[in-house]
């Protein structure tokens, strides 16, 4: 879809990461976005989140374009992705950390659990730490342990002050319109780590700043990552988009579709003769 012409107004993406195969969930999702443009005559991008560069891999990549194309999807070029920005999400978490509202966190994953357990809150909440003294910091920095750079998440939500954020679809509970964010249940969500760089929050509400998206068109599943996300947008100073969260689709176990579930791949339809068509006419989206 051409930016010629286009409604600037309107511009929405799909973000997949190619950390295994498209499935039918995808297509929905991309689907879904895609239409939402060409129906608003706006632009639609695709992003490659490529930035945990433990899983993603090249082949799963290509296999997006060649998926997406088969779907009849066209996007603007070139594509994004964010293995290439890496600059720019350390710099907006240089500002998140000279505005005093991140911290090094040297928890393990079980330590944080555990953490967690103990705490008043329970599972209600996420995970709440605090900076360590500045000697003990020093110290294990010194001895080259790990460690997580985390959202001081108390500071954060005061520095912030009171927000929203729009929601045109419907949230897993029927949450609709305008929207109290509130994000108690992230908790002191990890931004940054050693072994996969910077996280899929602060990434994400960069590129959304960058490439002038306007409407986030996703699944239910990632509704609650928005109040987090919009809290990131107003810390940095970046514009906020306008959300539909769409239903998830569901395998005949009930559970949603997933990648690590095996979820039947879009690849797999191409073999048994699938036609996009048919594909789209079974997602509700007509030829």
């Amino acid at each position: 879809m051409s930016p010629s012409g286009s409604n600037a107004r309107f511009v929405t993406r799909f973000a997949p990461s190619p950390t295994g195969l498209l499935h039918k969930g995808h297509a929905f999702s991309a689907l879904a976005a895609f239409e939402a443009a060409r129906e608003a005559g706006g632009r639609f991008l695709l992003r490659i989140e490529d930035i945990d560069f433990t899983r993603c891999r090249p082949a799963f990549e290509q296999a997006i374009y060649e998926d997406l194309g088969w779907l009849g999807l066209d996007w603007e070029r070139p594509v994004l992705r964010q293995s290439e920005h890496m600059v720019d999400y350390l710099a907006a978490l240089d500002a998140l950390r000279r505005q005093g509202l991140v911290y090094r966190c040297f928890r393990t994953r079980r330590e944080v659990l555990e953490a967690m357990a103990s705490a008043p809150h329970g599972a209600l909440e996420g995970y709440r730490g605090a900076p360590l003294p500045p000697d003990e910091e020093a110290r294990r920095l010194a001895a080259g342990e790990p460690f997580a750079w985390r959202l001081a998440l108390t500071d954060a939500a005061a520095r912030a002050g009171p927000l929203g954020f729009l929601e045109e679809g419907e949230g897993p509970a029927g949450e609709r319109g305008e929207i109290a964010v509130d994000p108690a249940s992230a908790g002191d969500v990890v931004l940054a780590r050693k072994d996969v760089g910077v996280a899929y929050h602060l990434a994400c509400v960069v590129d959304d700043a960058r490439q002038g998206v306007t409407h986030v068109i996703r699944g239910q599943d990632l509704f609650e990552a928005t109040h987090i996300q919009r809290l990131l947008q107003a810390l940095l100073g970046l514009p906020a988009p306008t959300y539909r969260h769409h239903r998830l689709l569901l395998g005949p176990d009930g559970r949603r579709l997933a990648k690590r579930d095996r979820a039947e791949t879009l690849r797999s339809l191409r073999e048994r003769a699938i036609t996009p068509a048919a594909l789209r006419r079974e997602l509700g989206f007509g030829d």
